[in-house]
């Protein structure tokens, strides 16, 4: 049995993924790049569950990085995908 998660948990997740992003450079230009947001918007975006949700579907693109965060964190990596589903857009299908 799949269990769900609190909007706040995965946020929490969310927030600490940006900040785990956001402390190598090589990964936070990518995310930069990728988001269209400039450094100075990433405190006011944080606040926004749909930006969370990009931050997790950022993260998610690399197994790799799912197992170091998750590692860091601490938490399961399947807990990275709960928290994205949990959050605006989570429940939308993954064509890739």
């Amino acid at each position: 049995m799949r269990m769900t998660m609190s909007e706040d948990r995965a946020e929490a997740i969310a927030l600490a993924a940006l900040g785990w992003i956001a402390a190598e450079p090589e990964r936070a230009g990518a995310f930069l790049g990728a988001s269209g947001a400039a450094p100075d918007e990433l405190r006011q975006r944080a606040g926004d569950p749909m930006f969370l949700g990009f931050v997790l579907d950022f993260l998610l693109q690399d197994d790799g990085g799912v197992q170091d965060f998750a590692a860091q964190m601490p938490c399961h990596p399947e807990e990275v995908l709960r928290a994205r589903a949990a959050l605006p857009g989570g429940d939308l299908p993954n064509w890739t």
